[in-house]
């Protein structure tokens, strides 16, 4: 436990100076956020928030695994590593001058496959290792490349879409992150998995500092920093453990990240509908639809953070259950989720028509 509190703190100082020394660089080059039909925010805002805590996390992630002694496991996850600093380097370049999307495709491509390389990816889909629902849904074999690599290249976008209020994209990040370490926490006492996670926890808070809406953010996390969280996000739960368990399944894991997956789903669905770029942005997102029934910055973080907080309560309980019993709570966890989202969109429309009905 000492450990756990040493790397929270330590990861949440470092991230604060690491943000602050980027907030006062970014008003001196006057590296201010650029403004599109997406964004919500007024005044010259600095966007680089993300390369402090992200470079951060790289660090504390390496520390941890030379200071844990896990040589082979820590060799063994360089390549990702090289994947996280790839989606920083060209998160970056896309802050300071946007990239077209067939090259921040094929780059956040490149960065997923060095995580499949050293052979983090999903291996099963379900708990349940006999009987009807054994087999295949137990052992994805080859189809486990495929289904990773839309899983990172997928979430590293979804966090981007859903970062559009101060402190929502962090917070849910953060809550998450959480999340990840207590299940990591009930396999094993101190599992370098969830220590990664702890130190992911303590860069964010640090980027929280700057970033809440008290009463305007100071600073924002930019493409980089988004990308770098949904990438991160995405890897956590295929950081495998010497336990009876190996990488979480995948509807476990996509159910803690429901709530960016289910915006990113909607926002495609809703620009093929209209004939749309799927990259082209717009303002009907879940957390517009929110400010359109009069909720400020505040008030969606809240409603967004409870449900987080519910979702992560009930994945926790169905990855400790096990079972059918793990089955029927994980449905329930989709349907709270499916219709958190479908009363939103009827609100919307009925309340506030004039801002979309998508």
């Amino acid at each position: 436990m000492t450990s756990v509190l040493i790397i929270l703190a330590a990861s949440a100082v470092f991230s604060v100076v690491a943000v602050g020394l980027i907030l006062h660089l970014s008003h001196q080059k006057s590296w201010y956020d650029h403004i599109d039909e997406r964004k919500i925010h007024n005044g010259d805002i600095p966007r680089l928030g993300g390369v402090g805590f992200a470079l951060v996390f790289i660090i504390t992630v390496t520390l941890i695994s030379f200071f844990t002694r896990k040589i082979e496991s820590g060799i063994r996850f360089l390549p990702c590593l090289a994947g996280i600093f790839i989606t920083i380097a060209f998160g970056v370049w896309d802050d300071f001058r946007p990239m077209a999307p067939r090259l921040k495709f094929l780059m956040q491509f490149v960065a997923a496959f060095c995580i499949i390389i050293p052979g983090y990816t999903f291996k099963r889909i379900i708990y349940i290792e006999t009987g009807a629902l054994g087999g295949f849904l137990s052992d994805l074999r080859w189809l486990s490349y495929p289904l990773t690599l839309l899983w990172m290249v997928g979430l590293a976008n979804a966090l981007n879409f859903i970062d559009g209020v101060d402190g929502l994209a962090g917070g849910l990040s953060a809550l998450i992150a959480l999340t990840f370490a207590l299940i990591f926490f009930s396999y094993a006492e101190t599992p370098q998995a969830a220590l990664f996670c702890v130190s992911l926890l303590g860069v964010v808070i640090g980027f929280l500092v700057f970033n809440a809406p008290l009463p305007q953010a100071k600073i924002f996390m930019g493409d980089c920093g988004s990308q770098f969280l949904g990438f991160t996000l995405a890897l956590l739960p295929l950081l495998e453990e010497h336990t009876t368990r190996a990488a979480l399944p995948v509807p476990y894991a996509a159910a803690l990240l429901a709530i960016p997956i289910f915006d990113t789903i909607s926002a495609v669905w809703r620009r093929i509908r209209d004939k749309k770029r799927i990259d082209s942005p717009d303002r009907r997102h879940i957390h517009h639809k929110l400010m359109n029934l009069g909720l400020g910055a505040r008030g969606v973080d809240a409603v967004l953070y409870g449900l987080q907080i519910v979702l992560g309560v009930l994945v926790y309980i169905s990855v400790r259950v096990q079972g059918w019993v793990s089955l029927l709570i994980l449905g329930i966890t989709y349907l709270v989720v499916i219709l958190f989202f479908t009363i939103i969109h009827f609100l919307n429309r009925r309340w506030a028509p004039r801002a979309g009905t998508g």
